[in-house]
């Protein structure tokens, strides 16, 4: 039995299908019963819970061989670090509880930072509890930005004709698509074949600036010349408060944006066969805005 969290989000219901599709038996886990009803109907075991209640996770953990771990997003919360604490806190009692031999845990590049990261300092927190278990074989997966962060670009060009954020145009991230995160934790969590606690990026198949990001999203979109615009910090802080972010998290967003733009979040193992992924951006990018404009 392999156990995933978070297994209604992107990351997870992809992981879940590659484990069913290897002939592993999964207990997917979710905060709603009906979004994970899909996966019940695909052959995964269902238990819905809140990730930060330890006795629900040392259920869902028990029995397993193997556990697909993160902490979950809430972009409303008053106190992100304090909540994504708690969800850690949790996870480790209940990997203890449940004496699970070997798990995986999203993480994200950057996460080496104590703070200064944004939102990431609560990974890097993780990744030290991890460490401190001394009785557990943790994969740390250290991915680059997802894709999907762009999901809502599409609706926001064309309500403004033009796409802006705070991150500078030219800054090179690593970014990735969660379906190959997805694909690499399953061949993980199947094989099981570390020890101790090691840590793996995941840089996508090539940095990416978000002025060349939005670039190729307006071509698709029959908009080959969109600009792209630097927003300044507390003007970031103030869009995504009103597209529904806590000021928390908007502050931590717009400190990340600063991190990056800085050069202080990078890759610290640099490119090679074992870290690159196959989806390429504009793969997504067609994905994205066809999908998008079959929904409109």
């Amino acid at each position: 039995m392999i156990t995933v969290m978070g297994a209604t989000g992107h990351t997870g219901t992809r992981l879940v299908e590659r484990l069913l599709q290897a002939g592993q038996s999964v207990r997917a886990l979710g905060r709603s019963k009906q979004r994970l009803e899909a996966l019940t109907q695909a052959g995964a075991e269902m238990l819905a819970g809140e990730p930060d209640d330890a006795g629900f996770l040392a259920e869902a953990f028990n029995g397993a061989t193997a556990v697909y771990t993160l902490l979950a997003y809430d972009m409303q919360t008053p106190d992100y670090h304090a909540m994504q604490n708690a969800q850690g806190g949790a996870i480790v009692q209940a990997l203890r509880k449940a004496a699970v031999s070997h798990v995986v845990f999203h993480s994200s590049v950057g996460a080496d930072l104590p703070s200064g990261n944004g939102p990431i300092a609560s990974l890097h927190t993780h990744e030290a509890r991890l460490r401190e278990m001394g009785n557990i074989n943790a994969l740390i997966l250290r991915s680059g930005a997802l894709f999907e962060n762009f999901n809502a670009a599409p609706e926001t060009i064309r309500q403004l004709g033009m796409y802006g954020d705070a991150m500078a145009p030219d800054a090179a991230i690593p970014m990735i698509a969660t379906r190959d995160i997805a694909d690499v934790a399953a061949k993980a969590l199947v094989a099981r074949d570390w020890n101790g606690v090691v840590v793996r990026e995941l840089l996508g198949p090539r940095d990416l600036s978000y002025a060349e990001a939005t670039r190729l999203i307006g071509e698709r979109m029959g908009m080959p010349d969109l600009a792209y615009v630097q927003l300044p910090y507390e003007e970031m802080i103030g869009v995504l408060c009103q597209a529904g972010f806590s000021e928390n998290l908007a502050h931590l967003y717009v400190e990340l944006a600063q991190a990056i733009n800085e050069g202080r979040i990078r890759s610290l193992e640099g490119r090679s066969a074992a870290n690159i992924t196959p989806t390429g951006f504009e793969t997504f990018a067609d994905e994205l805005v066809s999908t998008t404009a079959a929904a409109s």
